[in-house]
């Protein structure tokens, strides 16, 4: 059965990026090991332990479609078309860029709960990830979320964009699925119903 989870690597002290978007040290664990997990976006290379590389083949084998939001999608120049979990993408935006039909791949649309119901169609039988903050804070206000996925890293920022501001109410979750790996410790907490 497919679900709609989110994943983010966070700072311990709770943050996502700069406030540029910069990520500083936060993906070290992407190239931390000696075990490559193959993607299907060549210019992405992933270099890391076997429990994090269990992890990841998780999501890139599990994932039918990719949520985002505008300014993650902006920044990322939209991955080229082809992001790394190799699945297509979903943006949340107000405002289609003019020029949209470089990013085939993409479905624009103009709310949370429309684009999660949109990647859902494309995903089929298989899974739903949204891979920015403020759209996984909208989908777990609006009971759209079953598992929230945190990649945990061992830095401090002291202040920077937080995966977790706003929330929008009182969320109750599971206990944790961990696994430990070398600059991250993947946290997994299905949302309690």
């Amino acid at each position: 059965m497919s679900k709609v989870f989110t994943h983010m690597t966070m700072s311990l002290d709770g943050f996502i990026a700069e406030p540029d978007g910069q990520i500083g040290e936060l993906f070290e664990w992407y190239e931390s090991g000696d075990v490559t997990v193959p993607n299907p976006n060549e210019s992405v290379t992933f270099k890391v332990d076997e429990g994090s590389a269990d992890v990841l083949r998780d999501i890139l084998t599990n994932t039918g479609a990719l949520v985002s939001g505008r300014r993650l999608f902006d920044i990322a120049d939209g991955w080229g078309d082809n992001h790394p979990v190799g699945a297509p993408v979903v943006v949340v935006t107000h405002r289609t860029p003019e020029n949209a039909d470089r990013w085939p791949r993409t479905t624009f649309a103009g709310d949370v709960g429309t684009a999660i119901a949109r990647a859902g169609e494309i995903a089929d039988d298989k899974d739903v990830v949204i891979a920015s903050a403020n759209v996984a804070q909208q989908a777990l206000t609006l009971g759209l979320v079953d598992e929230v996925c945190v990649s945990l890293v061992p830095v401090l920022f002291g202040e920077r964009i937080p995966y977790f501001a706003n929330q929008g109410g009182h969320q109750l979750l599971e206990d944790p699925v961990v696994v430990q790996g070398r600059r991250a410790v993947h946290l997994r907490y299905p949302v309690r119903r």
